[in-house]
């Protein structure tokens, strides 16, 4: 059997055609980004870039799919890279171990993207990389906080107009509106109140603070945002199933 049969038995050849000739870019490589970029290679994307500007540390086996005590203190695009590899030698990876913001957005080529996923933690680069995808038209899915949080059973999928009782998200938007944008791109959230003592200041960069996580929150955020792009790419997303 070839590796994906299985899903090709779920969704047909047809699907499966869409899918290998998809170009994602995922950015953001975290405890998020590491489960997208593990969804969609074992969906049969086949072409995957990459971005990210860190690091593999010790503090993040607990949540990140990427981090292990043989990968420490390696990039991420480039071990996320190998990791793509090593499930499906014939996808095309472009890893980019840089930091996206509003100063390097230039360097992206976003007409090559057929989907963008935001797995970005911070806020000014997450605005940057929603407001280029949404200037060119390429469909978008972006994770909001999953730090804090505890129960799986209420992760929701909406479209950001909708995203309700979750910090990041409120913040995102207020700025969204700024520039004009109120909904349009999907988003992956929670309701779940934060986590009391969860949150401790730090000075990293572009960080003023760490959030406590588990290890499982991150990793159904980040599958929530492969099955959003791979059901849109193949054409599962109805008109109505995009209003709710």
């Amino acid at each position: 059997m070839e590796r994906f049969s299985r899903t090709r038995f779920l969704l047909g050849d047809t699907a499966m055609e869409k899918l290998k000739n998809a170009h994602v870019a995922v950015f953001g490589l975290g405890g998020v980004g590491g489960y997208v970029v593990e969804a969609l290679a074992r969906s049969g994307i086949g072409q995957l870039t990459l971005v990210d500007h860190d690091k593999i540390s010790l503090s993040n086996i607990n949540r990140q799919i990427l981090a292990t005590v043989d990968t420490v203190g390696m990039e991420k695009a480039e071990a996320a890279k190998a990791r793509v590899n090593a499930i499906n030698p014939s996808c095309e990876v472009n890893a980019i171990c840089d930091f996206f913001g509003p100063n390097t957005r230039h360097l992206f080529d976003f007409t090559k993207y057929d989907y963008v996923v935001d797995a970005i933690d911070t806020l000014s680069p997450k605005l940057a990389l929603i407001k280029g995808a949404m200037d060119r038209g390429i469909p978008l899915v972006s994770s909001m906080g999953a730090g804090a949080k505890c129960d799986p059973t209420l992760m929701e999928i909406k479209d950001i107009a909708k995203t309700h009782h979750c910090p990041l998200a409120h913040m995102l938007r207020k700025r969204l509106h700024k520039i004009g944008i109120k909904r349009g791109f999907w988003a992956v959230f929670s309701p779940e109140p934060v986590r009391e003592g969860a949150m401790i200041l730090c000075e990293e960069q572009n960080k003023k603070s760490n959030v406590g996580t588990i290890s499982y929150i991150p990793a159904l955020f980040g599958i929530g945002c492969a099955s959003v792009v791979v059901r849109d790419l193949i054409g599962e997303f109805t008109n109505e199933t995009k209003t709710e």
